[in-house]
């Protein structure tokens, strides 16, 4: 799974934090995802929680893609697992 944060739509409602702790953080009134992120990527509770947040996300910011989907570039935070 790869997931980024798109600062260009977040407005800093911080669902994401609140909702997968191991892979995003609020920062600069923002959220983005920790740099550390891609090992917790790998458990499927975490992946779960990540879709969560991507899908309570109120500014549609969070763009959680599997590996198999992943093509192109972002202009946005990103990590993968």
């Amino acid at each position: 799974m790869e997931v980024s944060v798109d600062r260009s739509l977040c407005y800093g409602s911080a669902e994401c934090a609140h909702r997968a702790p191991a892979v995003f953080a609020f920062e600069d009134g923002y959220g983005v995802v920790r740099p550390a992120a891609a090992g917790a990527l790998g458990d499927p509770r975490i992946r779960e929680a990540v879709r969560t947040a991507a899908e309570a996300c109120p500014s549609q910011a969070i763009a959680p893609v599997e590996r198999a989907e992943v093509s192109g570039e972002r202009d946005a935070t990103r990590v993968r697992e």
